[in-house]
């Protein structure tokens, strides 16, 4: 029997998503959410605060980064959440990871984050669901130790982790349970 819960963000799992931008004075900012991800072949869609030191640089600069934090890193990426860039400046230098420039956006890429997608901004604006950027994906930057033999990412190689939010915990992610468009497969034929 199931039991009514309310109304509640209840999805799993829940991306954990760094988004990474320059300040006004070009030092590096970089934000931890999860709402946010994948809305077309080469789109990302970020539901964001606007009152977000990252808004205003994404509304300033039309670019960002969207990496995917492993567990190596879990402390920095869940300071990204804790602190505001806001409220302190030296937020990025505080984390002790390191950035260089994309060659494809006006934004950073934090380097010790085994994926990156560089983004610029197509749209932006007041939405239902608070404020929504949407950003093509212009290049995906992968550290080589994440890639499989044909040179595609190996999840099992990437060690990301996702949100609970149902506990607010993360778990690891990464273990491979089915092969999608073939595990169920043997329904198409009944």
């Amino acid at each position: 029997m199931k039991k009514e819960l309310g109304v509640h963000p209840y999805l799993f799992p829940m991306p954990v998503l760094m988004i990474a931008t320059y300040n006004e004075g070009g030092s590096v900012d970089v934000m931890n959410m999860a709402w946010g991800g994948i809305c077309a072949n080469d789109m990302v869609s970020l539901n964001i605060n606007e009152r977000h030191k990252t808004t205003a640089n994404i509304k300033r600069n039309h670019a960002f980064t969207l990496s995917v934090a492993d567990v190596d890193h879990i402390k920095e990426a869940d300071f990204f959440g804790i602190a505001s860039g806001n409220k302190m400046d030296d937020k990025f230098e505080r984390s002790g990871l390191t950035a260089t420039k994309s060659k494809k956006v006006n934004a950073p890429i934090v380097n010790e984050f085994p994926l990156t997608l560089e983004c610029e901004v197509v749209e932006m604006g007041q939405a239902a669901n608070g404020y929504r950027v949407v950003g093509r994906i212009v290049g995906v930057l992968a550290e080589d130790r994440v890639l499989d033999e044909s040179g595609k990412v190996d999840p099992t190689k990437l060690g990301a982790f996702c949100f609970d939010q149902f506990q607010n915990g993360y778990y690891a992610i990464g273990d491979k349970v089915g092969q999608a468009w073939s595990s169920g497969m043997e329904l198409m034929k009944k």
